[in-house]
């Protein structure tokens, strides 16, 4: 017999929204050379690692050369040091308490969203707000929960949650009962938040009805406004029902560096077929343990100096730059007449597309005429449709310059 492929992978798109996208703009470039194209579409960080970050990883890095401090395999969990600096700062000052166990480091944000999946059986119902960060969705589709994708543009077992202008971009609660229900606020694509009141109507739903939300905070740090939660568990009874996802990518740079956490609290459980409850926190320790050998020694030292005193001015500082691009994107495209949404909590900024021009088409217009690439919203969605997301990760001179260049389109 011949060997059989994994069939659930032929109902993906046929490529990734980023990589469709490098491959028009690499098309652009072969036959205008001469075009400076700024890339706007990516949410990568442009500002380089903080000084204190920097010198933390020499430190381990020179550790790693001696054999009196040589570190092999270390906990896949991670290491105790970083897990009790991210319970020091990231939680008790919010008045949240989490234990070290229930902290797991790992290389990114992404491939935890994307992996958490596996400890959840195929029959559960998955919700998604629409638009959406499309790991969480083709991750399920890999997976088999999914179904075909219909007509539509929507996978005709995944419930859609549209997130649009019309309701002020807050997903409303399920008509049906669902058992996953990913979030992410501040969110990606669109840049807009949920305060506390909103989110606490999601604890409850899921309290009710015995669901688990999978709540991405990776943009948190960008939040400005007071009544915007950090964390889910700032919400009472949240830690019953959710597991949370945070990065070091975007708050402190380590895009190309690889550290994030995950919490997955005692207090979470699910149920077997028969009905009996089983926590969830000891099914992600055995499948990392099984399936990941933790990050290495010295991007968790780099990860640590984070929170030093000088870690935290210095990532401030980078946070303070990106929204400042942030803010000079929103306004240029107000100025301009269009309709803007996000950018005042998040590095992200939600466009709504001049009538008449599509997605694809609002970015091939400032492709070849401002030579300026950002994202086609209905690429993260059906509901994206007519709008196209911008990052404020570039730099300063660049953010500058592509708002130059597209106030001088007509549209």
């Amino acid at each position: 017999m011949p060997v059989k492929i994994n069939e659930n992978y032929l109902l993906l798109k046929s490529s990734y929204i980023f990589a469709q996208i490098n491959q028009k703009v690499n098309d652009f470039q072969e036959k205008n050379p001469d075009a400076e194209i700024i890339r706007m579409g990516i949410g990568d960080v442009t500002r380089p690692l903080p000084k204190a970050v920097i010198e933390e990883f020499h430190k381990a890095v020179d550790e790693m050369g001696s054999s009196k401090t040589f570190m092999g395999y270390g906990p896949e969990q991670g290491y105790s040091f970083l897990i009790k600096d991210i319970i020091k700062n990231d939680f008790i000052p919010r008045g949240i308490q989490i234990s070290e166990d229930e902290v797991f480091i790992s290389d990114g944000a992404k491939c935890d969203t994307g992996n958490i999946q596996e400890i959840f059986g195929l029959e559960n119902l998955v919700a998604v707000t629409d638009p959406v960060y499309p790991v969480y969705v083709e991750t399920n589709v890999m997976a088999g929960r999914t179904g075909s994708m219909g007509e539509d543009g929507r996978y005709e077992k995944l419930a859609y949650l549209p997130c649009t202008a019309e309701n002020d971009f807050v997903p409303q609660l399920p008509e049906e009962p669902v058992d996953l229900i990913y979030l992410c606020f501040p969110n990606n694509p669109t840049g807009t938040t949920l305060n506390k009141d909103q989110l606490a109507k999601w604890v409850n739903y899921a309290r009710e009805n015995k669901s688990i939300i999978l709540f991405d905070a990776a943009y948190e740090s960008y939040i400005r406004e007071d009544d915007i939660p950090h964390s889910i568990y700032e919400i009472e009874g949240a830690k019953e029902v959710a597991i949370e996802f945070h990065s070091f990518s975007k708050n402190a740079g380590f895009t190309g560096t690889r550290c994030a956490y995950t919490v997955v609290p005692k207090e979470l459980i699910a149920y077997d077929s028969e009905g009996n409850p089983q926590p969830i926190n000891p099914l992600w320790n055995r499948r990392q343990t099984t399936k990941f050998n933790g990050v290495s020694y010295p991007i968790q030292k780099a990860a640590a100096a984070v929170y030093t005193p000088e870690g935290q001015k210095e990532i401030g500082e980078s946070i303070d730059y990106y929204m400042q691009n942030a803010g000079i994107i929103r306004e240029s495209l107000i100025e301009m007449g269009l309709k803007v949404y996000g950018g005042v909590n998040s590095p992200y900024i939600w466009i709504k597309t001049p009538e008449g021009i599509s997605s694809w088409g609002f970015f091939d217009l400032l492709l070849k005429e401002a030579n300026v690439v950002g994202t086609p919203g209905v690429g993260f969605g059906p509901s994206g449709e007519g709008y196209f997301r911008i990052t404020a990760f570039n730099t300063l001179k660049n953010t500058k310059e592509a708002m130059e260049r597209i106030s001088k389109l007509s549209i």
